[in-house]
């Protein structure tokens, strides 16, 4: 299938979109689902903020490594960014401006977003990188063009995360803040790959200031 993620639900939580001040796109993990991802939601949420999740088919975006060469996770990457791209599309639709709109991605989630946030630029309410980086065997700087605009962009991982090289984590950040992102780096010692609390605590603030 040219398109392996097209068909999978689009699942959503809080407040309607039409009636919602901003909207958060979580994009889950490896193995994870829609409805997982949005617990997330449910420790950060904000009043008049709505929660949106795609749901990857067989619960895998990509079937290789992320640092593999990007062709052996084709076509799972480009249609992940088109789940994205359409749970984006859901909430400007119902009327709410990509600058009220955050994107936050944990493990596999977090490298499909930080693809979406180099190679679709534009002035977002924020992101959460959460565990990940730019996917591809390597990263070129001048690959990516455009402008983030002073999207606020809140980086975490753990310095000895076993899926996830902290030189790869740097690599992201710098071509982010080429972008023009604010990039806020929280780098946790000695921890195991997931969510940290002092995570949730920046992400409430993220989604708290698309409702501001």
């Amino acid at each position: 299938m040219d398109d392996p993620h097209a068909e999978k639900p689009l699942k959503q939580r809080g407040p309607e979109l039409r009636v919602a001040d901003g909207a958060v796109v979580f994009v889950h993990g490896r193995g994870a689902t829609a409805d997982s991802i949005l617990g997330l939601y449910d420790e950060i949420g904000t009043d008049g903020v709505a929660g949106l999740a795609p749901q990857a088919a067989n619960n895998t975006w990509y079937p290789a490594p992320f640092m593999q060469p990007r062709e052996r996770n084709e076509p799972g990457i480009t249609s992940g960014l088109a789940a994205i791209d359409r749970a984006i599309e859901r909430a400007t639709d119902a009327g709410i401006d990509r600058e009220a709109i955050a994107l936050v991605g944990f493990s596999q989630g977090a490298c499909l977003t930080s693809d979406y946030l180099a190679r679709h630029p534009t002035a977002y309410g924020g992101a959460g990188i959460l565990s990940g980086g730019l996917i591809g065997a390597e990263v070129a700087a001048d690959a990516y063009t455009g402008e983030l605009a002073g999207t606020p962009v809140f980086v975490g991982c753990s310095d000895t995360d076993p899926y996830i090289p902290l030189s790869r984590v740097h690599e992201t950040i710098s071509v982010l803040e080429a972008l023009g992102a604010d990039v806020t780096e929280a780098i946790y010692e000695h921890r195991p790959h997931g969510v940290y609390e002092e995570e949730l605590g920046a992400l409430a603030e993220l989604t708290a200031a698309l409702s501001a």
